[in-house]
């Protein structure tokens, strides 16, 4: 009873974790629009491998990942980066008189490859996964056993992938309502990703960047 209640866990954070807006399930959503439902499915496959993997890093190894101070920051920049590039992709398909790709989005890399890139670029998953799993540590619901953690892992990867269906077949319906004004639904998926860009500049800006948040949860927990 304990294993089921571990996987579902781990599903039902990971599903609602999903369901904001984030760089990930907006891209995905775009793609679907554009591409088809397979290209992102496959999308949201890589992208939830690579969230899965940062878990099992904050389940086993986050004294290790805290020493990465570099990469941390190096992460949170390219995460700005990219989601400016997503931004600018967005505007430009926006501006074409004709229906026109996204040029971020339609790099010659699988789509598998592309979601586990964008997502491992992605850094804020680690303090957030951190923390839920300090307190299901604390609260007995989750135990240091290599069985529970893939468990736990699995249910995080199935809930993920649940939340980013909503947006790639919401998008499909969406995109089918308004067939013939995709233009303002490129404005707004840009506007979308410009606010996220300028949140994540805050967040480094007053040092509430992921290395930080990792530090807090620690001295929560220690607490």
């Amino acid at each position: 009873m304990n294993m089921a209640r571990v996987f579902f866990v781990g599903l039902l954070v990971s599903f609602l974790g999903s369901l904001p807006l984030g760089t990930l399930n907006i891209a995905a959503m775009q793609i679907a629009i554009g591409q088809g439902i397979q290209s992102a499915m496959l999308f949201s496959l890589g992208s939830l491998l690579a969230e899965m993997i940062y878990v099992r890093l904050s389940l086993v190894a986050m004294d290790w990942v805290r020493k990465q101070r570099l990469l941390l920051k190096l992460l949170d920049w390219l995460t700005v980066l990219v989601v400016v590039a997503l931004a600018c992709s967005s505007f430009y398909t926006a501006m074409q008189t004709k229906p026109a790709p996204n040029p971020v989005l339609e790099v010659a890399l699988p789509k598998l490859v592309l979601g586990f890139v964008m997502s491992a670029l992605n850094p804020v998953q680690i303090p957030f996964w951190f923390g839920w799993s300090a307190v299901l540590f604390s609260r007995k619901v989750l135990l240091p056993e290599s069985k529970q953690y893939y468990l736990y892992i699995a249910g995080i990867g199935f809930g993920t992938f649940l939340g980013n269906c909503i947006f790639i077949f919401g998008g499909q319906y969406v995109a089918q309502r308004i067939e013939n004004n995709q233009q303002m639904l490129n404005w707004i998926i840009g506007g979308v990703f410009v606010f996220t860009a300028f949140l994540q500049l805050y967040k480094i800006v007053r040092h509430k960047d992921t290395l930080h948040q990792i530090e807090e949860k620690v001295t929560e927990t220690s607490n």
